[in-house]
């Protein structure tokens, strides 16, 4: 336990993601009008978006694609954790979001593929 303190700085305020895209404007839009995260900063070529006491910064100059992208391309899944999985895939299926239901021995998650091919996931956490 000694060694995961001292790996943490004292003086961390807050953690983020910086999701880099291609077309800025719509991976944005999606993220607000589909997803519902609160803008905190909006620009040009960036945005903050508030990610559940984290933020998401949507940034331009990425690469997208228009499938899925695989583990090579973007290693990365965006997890919300929610606390009523079927009224979340309701909301966001309303809002226009794509949900696809994937049930496990473990459990169940949604999953969402923005404009950009990255992988969300939804977990009943």
């Amino acid at each position: 336990m000694d060694l995961f303190w001292r790996c943490i700085p004292l003086n961390l305020t807050e953690t983020g993601i910086i999701l880099f895209c291609e077309h800025y404007e719509s991976t944005l839009d999606f993220y607000v009008e589909k997803m519902g995260l609160p803008v905190r900063r909006k620009g040009p070529e960036l945005s903050v978006l508030d990610f559940g006491g984290s933020y998401l910064m949507i940034e331009s100059n990425g690469v997208a694609s228009d499938k899925e992208k695989t583990r090579a391309e973007s290693p990365i899944v965006l997890r919300f954790n929610v606390k009523k999985f079927d009224e979340a895939v309701k909301e966001l299926s309303d809002r226009g979001a794509n949900v696809e239901i994937k049930a496990f021995d473990w459990g169940t998650i949604g999953v969402i593929i923005d404009p950009e091919g990255n992988r969300i996931e939804l977990i009943e956490w």
